[in-house]
């Protein structure tokens, strides 16, 4: 009965329509910068995920962030799914580095791949000390995927020699035909168009008859990559504070705040996608904010408190605007200290404009009651005029604005600009429609 059944499952088996293997094609060009990475990690995981048969990366980029080439490598290398890099037409720099972490590599006539020696922003050589940590980088990469780890240190430090290819004091950069001779790349295609170049990358690893899949980058991705550019991060960064300063200049919770929030929500989020930011950043920034509203409304004298965090808020968006900390250099410094600096000066360019030129604005006027209440034409006098030299108590701490409480009765003041705190005998000393100014009542 037993050998029944089972040619009876067999049969109904063979009946069953297969589903067709995936492979998954996804491009890497243009600088390598913090959207790239978090592209290629979400693909990796898709990949993973779906049980694909391979990834494909065609790959043309002159390089780019080295904390980003990083994301990707360990993305790629740790993967259990086959990974093919198509150089189409060079590898260089970080794409050298992104190339070698691949199970394999193929490349069209006249490409190239090499030149990886790290550069800082201006595009001068990096330290000794980037110099070995990406060279070793560069060595373990090359070892893992089973390739020459010599011509991979040579591709980042000078002083490697290899006869015939790249003499002590020059960067080895391989061609096509270089590269398959010495082991680097699999193999290389001669087709020009480009549909026909992936039809032979398909052809040479036996992949044509799978479910082809092109990845591309998701809106979220591509907002993450612009967010995260420093002219834009310095933007986010200054309507944040303008938000945040305008917010604490007003009573209750209003549009300021609000605006402040998403600007800095946006600027924190987009670099926690991009690993530039981790949550700890985060945290740090919100116990700053927590400082500074501890020292405003419940501690008396200004300072105390709002510098310490103040410094924390300043340390907090520093370190997510730096990236990897094992990668830290003084140009690196440089870099990130740039956008924060433009923020401040953007922050309080703009805080002096608008506090001066707001009130005489048609935008100020619209949302803002100006017109003078004469009695002669029927207004009658101020709700509060009754309580004229009434004498009570501050019910919230006065700075100068805030809530008083006279003969049973809560209603908002100023004082004439000092601080007050909390239950300070105060008398009405004036009046101006809805506006009460009091001053504080001096022990006899």
């Amino acid at each position: 009965m037993k050998p029944v059944l089972t040619l009876l499952v067999l049969i109904l088996g063979l009946g069953l329509p297969t589903r067709a293997e995936e492979v998954h094609i996804a491009k890497i060009n243009g600088t390598i910068e913090g959207g790239v990475a978090a592209f290629v990690t979400r693909v990796m995981h898709d990949a993973e995920d779906a049980g694909v048969k391979a990834v494909i990366f065609e790959i043309d980029t002159p390089g780019g962030a080295l904390d980003a080439a990083l994301t990707i490598r360990d993305a790629i290398l740790y993967s259990d799914v086959k990974t093919i890099a198509f150089i189409n037409p060079r590898a260089i720099s970080a794409g050298a580095l992104i190339s070698l972490s691949t199970d394999h590599i193929i490349m069209v006539e006249g490409g190239t791949i090499g030149a990886a020696t790290a550069v800082d922003m201006q595009g001068n050589k990096a330290s000794e000390k980037i110099i070995s940590y990406f060279r070793n980088e560069m060595k373990a990469t090359a070892e893992k995927t089973g390739r020459s780890s010599k011509l991979a240190e040579a591709m980042v430090d000078e002083d490697v020699d290899i006869e015939g290819l790249a003499p002590k004091g020059k960067l080895l950069t391989l061609t096509t035909e270089e590269a398959v001779e010495q082991g680097i790349a699999d193999h290389k295609i001669a087709e020009k168009n480009e549909s026909e170049k992936l039809v032979a990358v398909l052809k040479h690893y036996d992949l044509v008859q799978a479910n082809i899949i092109h990845q591309s980058t998701t809106w979220a991705e591509q907002a993450v990559r612009y967010l995260t550019h420093p002219y834009l991060a310095s933007l986010l960064m200054t309507l944040g504070f303008l938000g945040l300063i305008f917010e604490i200049q007003s009573p209750g919770w209003g549009i300021g705040g609000t605006i402040g929030l998403i600007c800095l929500g946006l600027f924190f989020g987009s670099h926690l996608l991009v690993n530039l930011a981790d949550w700890s950043e985060i945290l740090i920034f919100f116990i700053g904010i927590a400082l500074i509203l501890i020292d405003l409304f419940f501690v008396v004298g200004f300072g105390l408190l709002a510098i310490p965090g103040a410094i924390l808020i300043l340390t907090s968006l520093f370190l997510s605007l730096m990236g990897r900390y094992d990668l830290w250099t003084w140009n690196d410094i440089n870099a990130a200290l740039t956008p924060l600096l433009l923020s401040f000066i953007l922050t309080g360019a703009l805080a002096i404009l608008i506090l001066r030129s707001l009130p005489n604005s048609r935008i100020w006027n619209r949302l803002v009651l100006d017109t003078e209440e004469k009695a002669s034409e029927g207004y009658v006098a101020a709700p509060y005029s009754d309580l004229l030299g009434a004498s009570g108590t501050a019910f919230t701490d006065l700075r100068p604005g805030g809530t008083g409480v006279f003969d049973g009765r809560r209603i908002s003041v100023s004082t004439e600009g000092e601080y007050l705190t909390k239950d300070t005998p105060v008398t009405i000393i004036e009046i101006e429609g809805s506006r009460v100014i009091v001053r504080k009542i001096e022990d006899t």
